[in-house]
């Protein structure tokens, strides 16, 4: 089966992008049915979590206290009391032992 470039239309962007050739054999080799809605700076960005400006939201921290040093730290889960919270220099050495 030939392959020939296609011009597609964004769906989150407007712009026009090329889902070519060498893309369409890759599709079907993998046995993807639809063609891609986003073009690949869209696609990028919604990978990676980002929205329309190209801002990252930032995680939701919680302050902990470790229970091997006892220091304040921030961790990205809340906090419970069934297991113990461990700031990052005592996790990486609980890690290696």
């Amino acid at each position: 089966m030939a392959f020939q470039d296609k011009t597609l239309k964004c769906k989150d962007c407007g712009k026009d992008f090329v889902f070519t050739a060498g893309e369409q054999e890759f599709y079907a080799e993998k046995g993807f049915e639809n063609e891609p809605a986003r073009c690949r700076e869209c696609r990028g960005n919604r990978r990676r979590g980002r929205d329309g400006e190209g801002q990252t939201t930032q995680r939701e921290m919680h302050e902990a206290v470790c229970a091997e040093c006892g220091v304040t730290t921030q961790v990205p889960f809340k906090p419970r009391n069934d297991r113990p919270i461990y700031c990052r220099d005592c996790f990486i050495a609980k890690k290696e032992q």
